[in-house]
């Protein structure tokens, strides 16, 4: 299972708070083993320690919609994933994952 933390708003100064996230993440490390990764737009943070399942080589996460304008982590298996692409083909996956299609819909 994997691990997730989400910060938003908090009052310290963003170095700090970056600071503390990367440390909050790293105690989640061993739920995620495979992958880690801290994304920060403004004061929101989010990290995610991947154990990965499907699509090991590229369904790093978080995941994004072609505009970025979307940003998801998912902990879980989309089994109608493939199903889901289909019914989306105007959308560009980023990787393999089944999760990637999260940020599509």
């Amino acid at each position: 299972m994997c691990g997730i933390l989400a910060v938003l708003g908090c009052s310290d100064d963003s170095q700090a708070k970056r600071v503390r996230v990367l440390e909050l993440s790293r105690r989640l490390r061993h739920r995620g083993p495979d992958w880690s990764r801290i994304y920060q737009h403004g004061d929101f943070f989010l990290a995610h320690e991947r154990l990965a399942v499907i699509d090991p080589a590229s369904g790093d996460q978080p995941l994004f919609n072609e505009d970025q304008s979307i940003v998801v982590t998912v902990n879980g298996e989309i089994y109608n994933h493939e199903e889901l692409r289909k019914r989306l083909p105007n959308h560009k996956f980023r990787t393999g994952s089944d999760c990637d299609v999260v940020a599509h819909l």
